[in-house]
């Protein structure tokens, strides 16, 4: 990909804590979601909504992910993911199709499961190798405390979309459960969303919590001690995924553009930009300086870190 080539609704490749190098696929408006989660890292939700219709043109997305790939574009994984909830958008599933035919990577949807209740949807997700799902409360009120949802959601309907997903899905479910202190973090919760998990059969258990900065400023993490001691609650056992660091790769150079698009979509520490792009940190705290200058991103710190997170338009 050009250093000079940007798009409007693909970012990266990017590294990603499941997915190895991931392009990114972002199909709806900044932040168009079922859910207001206060540790949402893309920040609040300014447009809570059940409506499903097509928020980004189909052709456009498709015609943005066949340039990158013949401009010689590789990665692990063609997420469909971003600033909102995917499924939101009527015509991921015919996203996932042109991937599978012409871009030709292996690709994931990583949804909040709040519409896995409705059969096109589960249809649409079918069609990915890996559908990672969300899973961080036990009951009704659990629900309404801890992801704030649209007032049409039920938290029963969350639980049924995501049994039914199992039992017409044979790919691969990854779920992950995030854990915030004092919403869902006493053992007898834990256990409860432990034994809700187990029932779902999925293939992977990923625990994660707010390292990056969120949505709202008084979400707090759990430690990475804690993580690990209760990945044995689960069934599989759960694997801890915050704080990752991205791999290296061969080095290659990025425009402000590219790195932008990334920024706006996830908060990143300079290291991350570096391992993305595979650039010196050095270097990279330069590009990062001179954004910072020009208005382009904001810098917060969190846990002892300095996250950089890009800027948009009014």
């Amino acid at each position: 990909m050009s250093a000079k080539q940007s798009y409007q609704y693909i970012f990266g490749p990017v590294p990603s804590r499941r997915f190895g190098r991931s392009l990114g696929v972002d199909i709806v408006p900044r932040k168009t979601c079922t859910f207001n989660c206060g540790f949402c890292e893309v920040g609040p939700t300014t447009c809570l909504t059940m409506e499903r219709k097509e928020y980004a043109p189909l052709e456009d997305v498709k015609r943005e992910l066949a340039a990158w790939r013949s401009a010689g574009g590789t990665a692990d994984f063609v997420t469909v993911t971003g600033s909102g909830e995917p499924t939101l958008h009527t015509g991921f599933g015919n996203i996932f199709e042109f991937i599978k035919s012409e871009i030709k990577i292996r690709s994931a949807l990583l949804t909040n499961s709040t519409l896995l209740y409705l059969p096109d949807v589960r249809r649409a997700a079918s069609l990915a190798d890996v559908v990672k799902v969300t899973l961080s409360a036990w009951d009704e009120e659990s629900f309404r405390k801890i992801a704030r949802p649209h007032a049409d959601l039920r938290f029963a309907l969350v639980v049924e979309g995501l049994k039914r997903l199992r039992q017409e899905y044979t790919g691969a479910i990854w779920m992950e459960i995030f854990i915030v202190p004092r919403l869902n973090s006493d053992m007898s919760q834990i256990k409860a969303i432990a034994t809700l998990a187990q029932s779902m059969k999925p293939d992977r258990i990923q625990l994660n919590t707010a390292v990056r900065p969120t949505a709202e400023n008084n979400v707090g993490a759990v430690s990475a001690l804690f993580l690990h001691e209760i990945t044995t609650m689960f069934e599989p056992r759960a694997e801890v995924i915050a704080g990752f660091a991205g791999a290296k790769e061969h080095r290659k150079k990025a425009g402000q553009d590219i790195i932008l698009a990334m920024l706006k979509r996830r908060p990143c520490t300079a290291q991350d930009v570096a391992s993305a792009f595979s650039l010196d940190i050095n270097e990279t705290q330069e590009v990062l300086r001179k954004m910072a200058e020009q208005g382009l991103i904001r810098v917060e710190k969190r846990n002892g870190e300095e996250y950089f997170i890009g800027l948009t338009k009014e």
